[in-house]
């Protein structure tokens, strides 16, 4: 019999319940302290509310030399599956139960809580229309903040102490594991991955089969994987069908491959109860590591040519957002027909009979599902994308005034970009100059900041750069990165966020 320290309160009791973040601790003592020689923990940073923040580092090589899969999970606290199916992942890859000698080729590096304060706002109506646990965690940080819009800002504690966590470790693929909502329909668990849809080209064959094989693996399981994001195109109107979305950086999905790391985005599915997305989560966490294990090393031979190809991307054409449209499909393993009128094509999908009828609360029209009636939905599937942003990459760089480089300077650094701080002023110099002739903001704050839409260009002049200010060379592996972050014009940008 397993040694009780090593269960979760979710099994104890028949995945009624989840833990708070005590448990998180004592699971992480007792899981160093039954493989000393194979985990260690991490205490990586402190919440808003100065609770602490742990990893567990499980591995029996190298850490530092073998493909790294960081599991990410709790960054939604009221979706606690990834936590729960975490632990019991990582207790049976330890104790050789689910894919032995994975751990002998690769290193695992699990966030349980990510979001450690969300997490203890404890309350059963949290997240209303989901399926258990009885209780879970609150979405957003003790400051309000969703920490998935804040990778690229870097606002919250939390958000700044994973970004150290992740620029030392260096995770190969990033897990990030979730929870949808919305419609209601037979698919229990979506895989999204990156880089697909952007980041380095060279990259995308290897994300595409990182993809199909988790794929194949949990519909050998017995589950209904889709490999998309289940997002309708009209909310609340299954009719409507998907839209495909290429996140930008504030996201996980967007942020890693900027990076030239992958990212697979887990979602289980909200209205199944939760002993069935605990397992189905549990088979995802498993699936990654054995692919990791499988793979890894030639993924990791992979991205640092990436990294090599981007620090040439000076003076070169760079994506940094995109929009619907037209692309060649990829092998997604759903039944593909012509593309409609509107450049999807449509799919047949396996959903459940509903009604759509107006609410006697709000008088809107709303979704009402029958899950005991299966249904195909022949729905459209939008999921060609083109670029909506292309910017030329700087030949040199990029300089910011000195008023401005300590807080960037300091945000620079939490990601890992290389800048140079100029001890002498500079009297004049050849450069270009964005200045803007339009900005747009919008009617509300979002994330507690006045999102900037801005519209000008980049101009020659002759330019004098005051002592202190930063130097960051284009030339380095976060290329990519970089312009995500100074090019004024891009969606998650330090000045779309306000900070200049």
């Amino acid at each position: 019999m397993e040694n009780d320290a090593l269960i979760t309160l979710a099994e104890q009791s028949g995945f009624r319940r989840t833990g708070r973040a005590d448990e998180v601790v004592r699971l992480c003592e007792a899981y160093a302290k039954r493989w000393p020689e194979a985990v260690q923990v991490i205490e990586f940073g402190c919440s808003g509310e100065g609770r602490q923040m742990l990893a567990l580092l499980a591995s029996r090589t190298d850490p530092h030399e073998a493909p790294m899969l960081m599991l990410q999970a709790g960054i939604h606290p009221g979706e606690s599956d990834g936590k729960d199916a975490g632990f019991i992942a990582l207790r049976e890859l330890l104790g050789g139960t689910a894919a032995p000698d994975a751990l002998e080729r690769i290193a695992i590096l699990f966030v349980p809580a990510f979001n450690t304060d969300g997490h203890e706002r404890f309350g059963p109506w949290n997240r209303p229309n989901q399926n258990g646990p009885e209780e879970t965690g609150w979405r957003t940080t003790a400051q309000n903040l969703n920490l998935n819009r804040d990778y690229t800002k870097a606002d919250a504690p939390e958000m700044q102490a994973l970004l150290r966590l992740i620029t030392e470790r260096d995770p190969l693929v990033c897990a990030d594991l979730h929870v949808t909502d919305g419609a209601d329909f037979e698919p229990d668990i979506s895989i999204q991955v990156e880089p697909i849809n952007q980041g380095d080209p060279q990259l995308r064959t290897s994300g595409v089969q990182l993809r199909d094989e988790l794929i194949a693996k949990l519909a050998a399981q017995g589950s209904l994987p889709l490999p998309f994001y289940p997002d309708l195109a009209r909310t609340d109107d299954p009719a409507s069908g998907f839209q495909l979305t290429v996140y930008s950086p504030r996201f996980s999905t967007g942020y890693f491959p900027q990076r030239n790391r992958f990212t697979v985005l887990v979602e289980t599915h909200s209205w199944k109860n939760y002993a069935m997305r605990v397992r189905v989560m549990r088979n995802a966490i498993v699936g990654i590591a054995e692919l990791v294990a499988a793979h890894g090393a030639r993924w990791q031979e992979e991205t640092r040519r990436a990294d090599a190809t981007a620090a040439q991307l000076g003076g070169t054409s760079v994506i940094l957002d995109y929009a619907s449209g037209w692309r060649e499909p990829t092998k997604a393993g759903l039944e593909i027909e012509e593309p409609d009128a509107a450049g999807a094509r449509i799919i047949e999908f396996r959903g459940y009979a509903y009604t759509r009828n107006p609410s006697p609360i709000s008088g809107e029209l709303v979704t009402v599902y029958d899950p005991t009636t299966p249904q195909i939905w022949r729905v459209p599937l939008r999921e060609r994308v083109k670029a909506s942003l292309t910017i030329e990459a700087p030949r040199g760089g990029y300089i910011v005034p000195a008023g401005y480089a300590r807080e960037i300077g300091a945000k620079l650094a939490m990601h890992g970009i290389r800048f140079k701080r100029l001890t002498r002023a500079l009297a004049s110099i050849p450069a270009e100059t964005f200045r803007a002739t339009r900005a747009e903001f919008p009617s509300s704050p979002f994330e507690g900041c006045m999102r900037a839409t801005l519209h000008g260009a980049w101009r020659a002049e002759q330019c004098g750069v005051p002592a202190e200010s930063l130097f960051v060379p284009i030339a380095q592996p976060l290329a990519r990165l970089i312009m995500a972050l100074l090019e004024p014009q891009a969606p998650d940008s330090f000045a779309a966020w306000g900070f200049f």
